[in-house]
């Protein structure tokens, strides 16, 4: 059995852990309930507690490296503190790397999920291929990862890949961050639904407002089941939601001129509904797109827009791979 370490996922709602070993075979994955709401101290004895089980079934034929941990919000690298989560508010300014170390006895890295994610799949998924790239998480938000020569690049203070409050409309409904026309705001499962009620206030939106009444769960996913059953209202809100993305990738694009773009997160399962009109926008917007593109007479290497692989695998992948790096030797 090879040395392996540990990825962990935590969220406000689930709490989850993975053995991954050097060859990035995921050995065995384990889903807890986080109930973040109880404070962090229960939640890592959780985390700890299952860690160590993983760990007694593996460490007997390899070497236990250490464990990474991701979590959604800003994070103080250098001091090993969540500085800001809206899932995990009680964790705040709490010594979330100094407990988990003291719990395992082990070296313990953590980061932001969507950076993990974008190592995951740079080093196991979509990405495999190439040596600089981003991912952008869709979900509730925007999340976003920046890999550049195989390591997560943090910026200045550890906030790159805030791709979700990049604005994109300055006259756009406010966001939560306290800015207005935020790309999150046109190209998220938030989005998706803010889209759907205003079709159906404005009575335009007959099966959404059945849907919404009818007892089942309403949501970005309900509204693409509606979109590829052909519904004109919600294929017109994931066109709307293309069209934002297509606006933002373009944006990234011609400033960073990556790789690869991973699209990933929950909502990238709708890519059939929305992906047609971001690409079409991507062509339009991107100079830098539009010059490569071979189908317009474009030369050079072109920037690969790309459907994450991993699904939400790829924090975990992500988050195991550091101490792989760091400690494998």
């Amino acid at each position: 059995m090879p040395d392996f370490s540990i990825g962990v996922d935590l969220g406000g709602t689930n709490l989850r852990i993975a053995a991954v070993n050097r060859e990035g075979q995921l050995l065995e994955k384990v889903t807890l309930e986080a109930n973040a709401a109880r404070g962090p101290d229960l939640v890592i004895d959780d985390m700890c507690n299952a860690i160590h089980r993983v760990n007694a079934q593996y460490r007997r034929d390899g070497k236990f490296l250490g464990a990474g941990i991701g979590i959604p919000g800003i994070i103080d690298l250098d001091a090993g503190m969540v500085r800001k989560s809206a899932n995990l508010p009680t964790f705040s300014g709490y010594p979330v790397r100094a407990e988990i170390e003291r719990r395992l006895g082990a070296r313990v890295y953590l980061d932001n999920d969507a950076n993990f994610a974008a190592l995951g799949e740079k080093w196991m998924g979509a990405g495999r291929s190439v040596a600089n790239m981003a991912i952008l998480t869709l979900g509730t938000g925007i999340g976003g990862g920046i890999v550049l020569n195989e390591k997560i690049f943090h910026g200045m203070n550890g906030m790159a890949g805030e791709f979700g409050h990049v604005p994109i409309d300055w006259d756009g409904p406010p966001c939560g961050c306290g800015s207005h026309g935020c790309a999150e705001q046109y190209a998220s499962a938030t989005a998706v639904m803010r889209l759907a009620r205003e079709a159906i206030a404005g009575g335009r939106a007959p099966a959404l407002a059945k849907a919404a009444v009818s007892g089942a769960e309403f949501n970005a996913a309900a509204v693409f089941k509606l979109s590829m059953a052909g519904d004109e209202q919600a294929q017109e809100i994931y066109r709307k939601f293309g069209r934002a993305l297509g606006f933002l990738l373009a944006g990234l694009l011609n400033s960073l001129n990556l790789d690869m773009f991973v699209i990933g997160g929950g909502v990238s399962s709708a890519w059939d509904a929305f992906a047609p009109a971001m690409f079409e926008e991507l062509r339009t917007r991107s100079l830098v797109y539009a010059a490569t593109d071979p189908a317009r007479g474009g030369t050079g290497k072109m920037t690969i827009i790309a459907k994450a692989e991993l699904g939400g695998d790829a924090g975990l992948y992500g988050a195991a791979r550091v101490p792989l790096v760091m400690l494998g030797g």
